[in-house]
């Protein structure tokens, strides 16, 4: 039998981050070691307990939750528009039985990361789902740490795409674009979904009550994270529905031939005031500098909506997690 994949969320959940993690926590691929909340979609003391929340809804208070940083390196925080006040939505959700770990998320990296170093393995895979300041912060306090990781899977950016909270950038560059420098600077093995891979998978009305109606125990918990997802921007996104972001680091991780991608340099503005933010994608070399990431161009869109249901339907199948 295939070993597991270990890999450590690092997460600012967020209805998208919520069902990310929902899908993950039932795929036998996964070993997932630790969740790492950090200051995003909501200010970190909303985002802590959203994690801890979404593991007692899916039966899995087994992962370890490290608070993360509490906001940017140097930026103010700005947070989501679309997830509601809680950043869950209309859902409601089981109150945690469990409580934080007493270790921050930056010295849980150090610490998981360090480990796989010096035991020469297995390395570790994050997946990186909201700003990068919790994994910033570790890689400028310990940068041997970066031995340790197997490949950094990230939701974030925009290159061919325009911008989803100003002109030019994506929440997540946006909302902490020096710690986004500091990662992409670090030469780290890294495949980045922007959104030009998340706007081709659009969940429309349809695919949305199928997801409700699959996820059995979870049903209600999955109506209310999935209330208000239909942005009803034709204009913008060609049809009813959202875009699913955060969910394909998950898919991505268990299906990754659903995924095409071309390597390219990346660079993060961090100065401009217009394009503070900004993922330039160098594809030709004309920066002299190597490729540091490969970048999600085109996604098989029901193959990931199809490879959804199927984890959603575990649920059904298994009770609690």
């Amino acid at each position: 039998m295939t070993a597991s994949l270990p890999v450590i969320f690092d997460c600012d959940p967020g209805i998208d981050d919520s069902i990310a993690l929902l899908g993950a926590f039932v795929a036998p691929e996964l070993d997932i070691r630790a969740i790492l909340p950090v200051c995003g979609n909501q200010p970190l003391d909303r985002t802590l307990r959203n994690a801890l929340q979404i593991c007692e809804l899916g039966g899995r208070n087994d992962i370890p939750v490290h608070p993360g940083a509490a906001r940017p390196l140097c930026r103010d925080p700005i947070h989501g528009l679309f997830h509601g006040e809680t950043g869950l939505g209309a859902a409601r959700l089981p109150e945690p039985q469990k409580r934080p770990e007493p270790t921050g998320a930056v010295e849980a990296l150090i610490d998981h990361l360090g480990r796989a170093v010096r035991e020469e393995g297995p390395k570790i895979t994050l997946c990186c789902l909201g700003p990068l300041t919790n994994l910033a912060l570790a890689l400028r306090i310990a940068p041997d740490i970066a031995g340790g990781i197997e490949r950094v899977v990230m939701m974030g950016g925009a290159f061919h795409a325009p911008g989803n909270r100003s002109l030019t950038s994506e929440f997540n560059m946006l909302a902490d674009p020096h710690a986004a420098a500091v990662v992409f600077a670090a030469g780290l093995p890294m495949t980045v979904l922007g959104l030009d891979a998340t706007h081709q998978v659009i969940l429309r009305p349809e695919h949305v009550a199928r997801f409700v109606g699959a996820s059995g125990r979870i049903s209600a918990a999955m109506a209310g994270l999935m209330a208000s997802w239909d942005r009803n921007d034709p204009k913008r996104y060609g049809t009813r529905g959202g875009p699913l972001h955060d969910p394909l680091v998950t898919a991505f991780l268990l299906r990754p031939d659903l995924f095409e991608t071309r390597p390219a340099r990346i660079f993060v503005e961090t100065e401009s005031p217009l394009c503070l933010g900004q993922t330039v994608a160098d594809w030709y070399g004309q920066s002299g500098a190597p490729a540091n990431a490969d970048i999600v161009l085109k996604v098989d869109a029901e193959g990931v909506i199809d490879l959804y249901l199927g984890l959603l339907t575990q649920y059904e199948m298994r009770g609690a997690a």
